[in-house]
């Protein structure tokens, strides 16, 4: 029997937190089993319990070394390469069995609701680091992930939009100050399939090809979107095509309320010419809280993940408020606060206007940058 080496075990048992996302598992089957009160168990286990945790645990501010070897990360990597066949199989288990089940229709309503949590809070947020990867196999289950809740074409956007294009007018993504969550929520659905369209057709054009061009991704991502929406059909008919829809429905809900919390109201200086500074760890919002960074595999670590975008979680570093601004609470209470733009607006217009006078204390109108509109050239305040 092979038995692992000191310094693996503990490679090992630094890890396992990020496993905390297997959680959800029994607590999605209770709910399918038990129905009721049970339905509550996914927000409670994602939102509250990791609220909670993180008030107990409090900061993680240590760094792990940047020059980590690759082969030091494998029970880190681990639990993103297994995501999919796990995510899969509790998606395709569930469409089969509710309809076949004695659950109501409102308690399947909320078992799907659940399910759409988990498919977005960690499928999402693990498809989100597979993208980034150079391996064949993880961008692929990536682009399963993705399809699986029907928005593929997160990947294109979020590559080559919105990494290029963060905090200034081109990046749908970015909120911009005082946009409340509903009419952001409303502006990516219909702006960022656009953009990540326009991103790969400018790729190919580059290229001498046209749009259409079998190397476009969009054919991968209709064909992999297809395909589960037959999946659902083919197990349940239309009940189990509607449950589907809810999941996905679900799943970019709590994907979008990440992408609104990570850079509201945050911009990058207009050089002029179309031109903006370089992105830097200011701009993107930072969160050291220990356990909301275990459940969501530092993504909360958001500065450096758009400073450093090829660094794999486990070395995302974390940044003091000299050169990061810094959420009050982890995502967990930041999203749910997100959803009632009042109490968002409290929080957190403050901050930015903190932000801005820290940062840019020269930069006297704000107001295209408030609109998402191209401002002043350099120079003008």
């Amino acid at each position: 029997m092979t038995t692992l080496a000191p310094a693996d075990v503990k490679r090992l048992q630094n890890a396992l937190p990020f496993w905390l996302s297997l959680g959800t598992i029994p607590v999605v089957l209770i709910a399918a089993r038990f129905g009721g009160w049970a339905l509550a168990l996914m927000p409670a286990y994602t939102w509250g319990l990791y609220a909670i945790l993180d008030l107990l645990t409090g900061l993680n501010e240590d760094n792990a070394d940047p020059a980590t070897p690759e082969q030091d990360l494998f029970w880190y990597r681990l639990i993103t390469l297994i995501w999919f066949p796990i995510q899969i199989t509790l998606l395709v288990g569930l469409i089969w069995y509710a309809p076949r089940s004695t659950l109501s229709t409102p308690e399947q309503i909320g078992l799907f609701c659940g399910m759409g949590i988990m498919s977005g809070s960690i499928g999402i947020v693990y498809a989100h680091e597979l993208a980034h990867q150079k391996s064949r196999l993880e961008r692929w289950l990536g682009d399963l992930l993705l399809a699986s809740v029907l928005y593929s074409h997160f990947r294109s956007e979020h590559l080559r939009v919105h990494h290029l294009y963060v905090g200034t007018p081109r990046d749908p993504v970015t909120a911009r100050y005082n946009e409340g969550f509903h009419r952001y929520f409303l502006r990516v659905l219909w702006h960022c399939p656009q953009s990540a369209w326009r991103a790969e057709a400018a790729m190919l054009a580059r290229r001498g090809l046209p749009s259409l061009h079998r190397s476009n991704p969009f054919w991968r991502y209709a064909a992999l979107q297809t395909a589960m929406l037959a999946m659902a059909l083919a197990l349940s008919g239309w009940q189990g095509l509607a449950l589907f829809l809810l999941q996905a429905a679900v799943a970019v809900w709590q994907l979008e309320l990440v992408n609104y919390v990570e850079h509201y109201g945050l911009t990058r200086r207009h050089l002029g010419n179309g031109k903006y500074e370089h992105v830097l760890p200011r701009h993107s919002w930072n969160a050291a809280h220990r356990a909301s960074n275990w459940l969501l595999i530092n993504l909360q670590r958001h500065s450096d993940h758009h400073y450093k975008p090829d660094r794999r979680f486990p070395l995302l570093q974390t940044y003091p408020a000299t050169d990061a601004p810094q959420l009050p609470y982890g995502y967990p209470v930041m999203t749910f606060a997100a959803m009632i733009p009042p109490v968002w607006k409290r929080i957190m217009n403050p901050r930015v206007r903190a932000w801005r006078r820290a940062y840019y204390p020269d930069i006297e109108d704000w107001k295209p940058y408030n609109k998402g509109k191209t401002p002043m050239p350099a120079g003008s305040p």
